[in-house]
């Protein structure tokens, strides 16, 4: 669902689901009302669960929404904490570049990148915040925000804030993390 290998408005089966997983329907119910009540799914009367369609509307709130968290985590977190971090987001962000030449995916190491970012925070209700919203993002970002050219864009600046959190710099850090993440939205008006 989240990487487009069950469509948009697609029904899901919980009989197949249930015989694919091995478990029994009364679990994946529970696992699929979860999913629902993170908007991962629509639970419709009657007809069950059915994958949420696109919204670019709803792309529209949702990446200015967590820029704003994620800057918010890093302005409440420690200085001197974040720039103990940068040598592991120039790991990762170093094996983005390498997966990009590959020609693989970036998605989880740009997740394992931002999940270090915000690791410093202390407020365990904006991380968990933070940990509910961004899955939201994942069927945009399959969807609609690939490419060569914006991955190597997105490299860069990850290369940028990492820098900018070394200095320390942390209002350059947080001003570039949200042109990052708000910067995705130009892709999506350009797909009209």
């Amino acid at each position: 669902m989240l990487d487009g290998r069950i469509a948009a408005d697609s029904r899901i089966n919980e009989v197949h689901l249930a015989r694919e997983l091995g478990v029994s329907r009364t679990p994946l119910r529970e696992a699929l009302i979860g999913l629902a009540d993170r908007g991962l799914l629509v639970s419709a009367p009657g007809r069950g669960f059915l994958v949420p369609p696109f919204d670019p509307g709803e792309a529209r709130q949702l990446y200015p929404l967590v820029a704003e968290l994620e800057s918010l985590a890093l302005r409440w977190s420690s200085p001197q904490d974040l720039v103990g971090l940068t040598g592991g987001l120039d790991r990762i962000t170093t094996e983005m570049a390498a997966e990009l030449d590959r020609q693989g995916d970036l998605s989880t190491l740009d997740d394992r990148w931002h999940a270090l970012l915000v690791s410093r925070c202390t407020n365990p209700h904006l991380l968990r915040l933070i940990e509910q919203t961004k899955p939201l993002l994942k069927r945009y970002d399959a969807r609609y925000f690939g490419g060569v050219e914006r991955s190597r864009e997105s490299i860069d600046e990850h290369f940028r804030i990492a820098e900018a959190i070394r200095v320390p710099d942390l209002a350059t850090a947080v001003e570039l993390l949200v042109r990052n993440w708000v910067k995705t939205l130009a892709y999506l008006d350009d797909m009209g």
